[in-house]
């Protein structure tokens, strides 16, 4: 069933980042769920295609989609369901700066088997089979073998209420600018996390994630080799409100340099 799996999840991200490259260049109908939180109509219409090409193949499945309104909706981890972003980085999108991507992912019994994110400005497919390791474009990917903090590079995101958490967001950035090598903001965790996972970043901390952000790409991060947990150190899950991603190697320097 795995490998049906990863063949329909695959072919649904690449039909919907088609769509998404084609709609790039083009004016943009945007709307507000938040202040910092927009939605596009590329939004839906990727939603559209990734739920219609899932369901034609596995109508009994669950959907749980961040732009809400989708057939079969639901949360149940006891089922197979499919977690799906059809645009992580709307902001980026919006504004016509080319870093984002289209997650999906199969969750079944509360355990994520299989993940895909697709980068379609660049044409790179990111995949992960639990137990099987994690590909980009077909080729084995490993996270980088950077031993210290101040030898690497990092990644991290801006919640979309940032300005409810503002003071600690900022003193964990300035923190991370001062003893990392580098510090990245490129505004798509999905696209952070698969970059950590092929050995681009060597890590990755966020506030404010929702499932669909991360479900795909920690499976990736994980069967590259990589390491995820919260900010504590402790295991992290669908259901935790950061998440702290590395190589493995420097994973105790950073939750360090977390800490506030």
């Amino acid at each position: 069933m795995l490998d049906q799996i990863q063949q329909i999840a695959r072919q649904a991200a690449l039909k919907a980042g088609a769509l998404l490259r084609r709609n790039f260049a083009q004016p943009h109908k945007i709307t507000l769920k938040g202040r910092h939180d927009p939605v596009t109509e590329s939004d839906l219409q990727s939603q559209e295609i990734i739920v219609q090409t899932l369901l034609q193949v596995f109508p009994n499945h669950h959907i749980l989609a961040e732009e809400q309104g989708a057939p079969n909706s639901a949360k149940s981890s006891q089922d197979n369901c499919w977690i799906i972003d059809p645009l992580d980085g709307t902001v980026n999108f919006a504004h016509g700066f080319p870093m984002f991507a289209v997650s999906i992912a199969f969750q079944q019994q509360g355990a994520v088997l299989y993940g895909v994110v697709y980068d379609p400005m660049r044409e790179e497919l990111f995949e992960a089979a639990r137990g099987r390791g994690a590909w980009l474009n077909r080729q084995p990917i490993r996270v980088s073998t950077v031993r210290e903090l101040d030898q690497a590079l990092v990644a991290t995101g801006f919640p979309y209420n940032v300005n409810e958490r503002l003071e600690n967001t900022i003193r964990r950035f300035k923190k991370l600018v001062a003893l990392a090598e580098g510090v990245r903001r490129p505004g798509s965790a999905a696209l952070d996390l698969s970059c950590l996972a092929a050995g681009r970043f060597d890590g990755f901390w966020e506030e404010g994630l929702k499932p669909w952000d991360t479900a795909a790409a920690v499976l990736i991060v994980e069967e590259a080799g990589g390491r995820v947990s919260n900010f504590g150190g402790g295991p992290f899950d669908l259901a935790s409100d950061n998440v702290a991603a590395s190589n493995g190697l420097l994973h105790r320097q950073l939750l360090q340099a977390l800490q506030i």
